[in-house]
């Protein structure tokens, strides 16, 4: 048993030795074919790399040549362009100096004409100096020959003209004015003609006193309370006047301001229908009045602006408002606000015919007057009012000036001129406007007065309501031909210092009588 073991170990011992002999024998015969292998590929490497560097150089040396190439062929496009431009440079020095050349020459030439510029002004002057040594010594002779110097001979020599042509001047002047006034006033009747009758209003004037009926002259009593508390809290709260006479079933107020007037008479209506009247209820009933009298003002102003086909929402509310207050403003007797709407449509009937701008007269001549409605509460005059109220409201500058253009003398836009004429034509009609006899009688005497205030008048009449002033001159201090510009003077000065309707003639009448008697 011992034996076999024995066998079996050697046999192992003996196999394990073989095996790592053969293991050896393999392993160096595989290193040796590695190592030849590694030779054999580092041999390949090295050939292929002379191979490279071969074909690298050869590269580099073509590129070398082509670059070499290149740059001698820049630097003979650079020599080239060089050689142009030192050509061109020269071409240009050759002209600059033939220019300079001309310059100078130039120069030279006119040196020359300013020298003998010069020497034939000096000529000139000294022959002026003769021509006017001449005139002097002719003068002198011709004084002393006259007797007189030129100023003297001057004004003769007119007067005397003057007295020659007088007569011719003074018919052709005549001739002319006569032959634009018919021209003019034959275009002027065909315009209005036309406009005036494609329109046509009532004609109403109205008072500064209000009526109230009563139902009973125990309603007075009433009205006036106890101690007369009543009727001085109506006069306190209203502004107004109430008048409380014999006369049966009626009181008057009285008022320079339309709407304080129509609040009162609207209150006592009230309180009359109420019966019940005490300084409370007054109170209440002039609040209730002033809410329907705003929105009747609101109304009025709206209805305004329908009438002349105006957009009621391009307007402020607050500017239809007080266009509404001049439902109750008079002037002359005439309602303002209807006189502005006759205005407005007159102006624009007028513009179409003359080709004016036809919203700028209607809208100018609706709004003209627009000072009038607050003129009892704003100082200035209603123009100037009028105008600052459409440039609150951001009026354009052409439709404010409406405003002040009808009370120039020569508006300067046509459309000024068009609302000028249109509010002459509703003032000056017959019955729209009334005057009372204080009013007129101090109107014919600023006529007579304004008339006999030039030199030379003899006497002056107003005549026909006013509409013609006669001036009867002395003959022996006033010509003819004086007596054309008298005319022109006066008709001036009545426009510049005094306000009437319409249009006033001026007539200057000069008559020389000669009597003598034969016994």
């Amino acid at each position: 048993m011992l034996f076999q073991i024995i066998l079996v170990i050697a046999a192992i011992l003996l196999g394990g030795g073989s095996g790592y002999a053969l293991r050896k024998i393999q392993s160096k015969k595989s290193a040796d074919q590695s190592e030849n292998r590694a030779e054999k590929i580092l041999a390949e490497a090295k050939a292929k790399q002379q191979e490279i560097l071969q074909e690298t150089k050869t590269r580099e040396q073509e590129v070398l040549i082509q670059a070499k190439e290149k740059a001698l062929k820049m630097i003979d496009e650079a020599k080239q362009d060089e050689q142009s431009r030192r050509r061109d440079l020269q071409d240009q020095q050759r002209r600059l100096e033939k220019r300079e050349s001309l310059f100078d020459q130039k120069i030279l030439e006119v040196e020359d004409k300013k020298t003998k510029l010069e020497e034939k002004t000096k000529e000139i002057e000294n022959v002026k100096q003769k021509i006017t040594q001449i005139k002097e010594e002719q003068s002198a002779k011709l004084q002393e020959i006259a007797e007189m110097n030129k100023e003297q001979a001057e004004q003769k020599l007119l007067r005397t003209i003057e007295q020659d042509s007088q007569e011719s001047l003074m018919s052709r002047l005549r001739k002319l004015e006569q032959d634009n006034e018919e021209e003019l006033e034959i275009k002027s009747r065909k315009i209005l003609s036309l406009a005036l009758t494609r329109y046509a209003s009532c004609v109403c004037s109205d008072t500064t006193t209000t009526a109230v009926e009563l139902p009973n002259d125990e309603m007075k009593g009433r009205i006036i309370g106890k101690e007369g508390r009543n009727i001085k809290a109506i006069e306190t709260l209203t502004g107004t006047e109430i008048i409380v006479d014999d006369t049966p079933e009626l009181i008057t107020i009285s008022g320079f301001s339309p709407i304080r007037r129509q609040v009162a008479k609207r209150a006592l209506d009230e309180l009359i229908k109420d019966g019940r009247i005490h300084p409370a209820r007054i109170e209440e009933a002039i609040a209730n009045a002033k809410k329907t009298i705003a929105k009747d003002l609101r109304k009025a102003g709206e209805e305004a602006l329908y009438q002349l086909g105006i957009p009621v929402s391009s307007i402020d509310p607050k500017l239809i408002s007080i266009l509404g207050r001049m439902k109750y403003r008079t002037s002359y007797g005439q309602n303002a606000l209807q006189h502005s709407i006759e205005v407005g449509t007159i102006a624009g009937m007028i513009a179409e015919e003359l080709g004016a701008d036809v919203f700028i007269c209607k809208k100018g001549g609706l709004f003209h007057d627009i000072g009038k409605a607050v003129d009892h509460d704003m100082q200035g005059a209603h123009p100037e009012i009028g105008y600052n109220i459409m440039k609150k409201f951001g009026f354009p500058e052409e439709l404010c000036y409406q405003s002040i253009a009808h009370h120039e003398d020569r508006p300067r836009t046509i459309e000024g001129a068009v609302v000028k004429a249109a509010d002459a034509i509703s003032g000056a009609r017959p019955g729209a406007r009334k005057q009372s006899l204080e009013q007129f009688i101090q109107r014919m005497e600023e006529l007579e007065r304004t008339a006999s205030s030039f030199e030379g008048v003899e006497k002056a009449y107003a005549i026909q309501a006013g509409r013609e002033v006669r001036v009867f001159v002395q003959p022996e201090k006033i010509d003819d031909l004086t007596a054309y510009r008298l005319a022109k003077d006066v008709a001036t000065k009545i426009e510049a210092e005094l306000s009437y309707p319409g249009e006033v003639k001026v007539t200057v009448i000069r008559e020389t009588r000669v009597i003598e008697f034969a016994k």
